[in-house]
């Protein structure tokens, strides 16, 4: 049971490609010129990395952290129940022999209705650790498009593409990053936006 609430850390869910792509994403090498867009003809395209942006989004880090530390609570509640349950077996185990019949197979069926609830308990807080990754997907998904779109009519752009290993751009020249420069811009507007609503 331990080990199933692990699966939900976030350390495998920050290298995901955004919502709605298909192939896994790997840690990429942010290129460090950023002065130049590409220019195709009349078609201004740039790109971004997606896992670097995720990985180093602030907002993102933050609310990630809190998802772990959830689970990690989780794990400790689901923990302590399951001990509890393992005693109660076992001390059934112990005093088997000194019940009747009806009362051995009464017991049997609690145990075998807690141990159920047990498992649908776990599967419950697995389930809410899960529902919390997607909707903090879909909100970075979000926020990071608005910001992009912005980004590219503030810097006549046409297309912004998102870079991962084994994705549909297999060459981009270092020029046309616009990783650090997003990254930078993303992080600028959460936390100029999280000082205004503590004020």
């Amino acid at each position: 049971m331990k080990k199933g609430l692990k699966l939900f850390g976030l350390l495998g869910l920050a290298t995901m490609l955004f919502y709605g792509c298909n192939q896994p994403a790997t840690t990429s090498t942010e290129g460090e010129t950023t002065s130049t867009i590409g220019s195709t003809g009349e078609l201004k395209v740039a790109f971004v990395y997606t896992d670097s942006v995720i990985n180093k989004y602030d907002y993102f880090v933050k609310k990630s952290e809190e998802i772990t530390e959830k689970g990690k609570k989780f794990e400790g509640e689901l923990q302590s129940r399951a001990q509890g349950f393992e005693r109660e077996v076992a001390n059934f185990q112990q005093s088997a022999n000194t019940m009747t019949q009806n009362q051995a197979l009464a017991k049997q069926d609690e145990l075998g209705k807690k141990q159920q609830n047990l498992m649908t308990y776990r599967d419950n807080l697995m389930q809410e650790l899960s529902v919390d990754e997607a909707n903090l997907y879909n909100e970075v998904y979000t926020e990071v498009q608005d910001f992009l779109k912005t980004y590219a009519q503030e810097n006549s752009l046409d297309v912004i593409l998102s870079y991962t290993r084994g994705g549909a751009v297999w060459y981009a020249s270092d020029a046309m990053d616009l990783t650090k420069e997003v990254i930078e811009g993303l992080n600028k507007k959460y936390n100029t936006n999280s000082t205004d609503s503590v004020k």
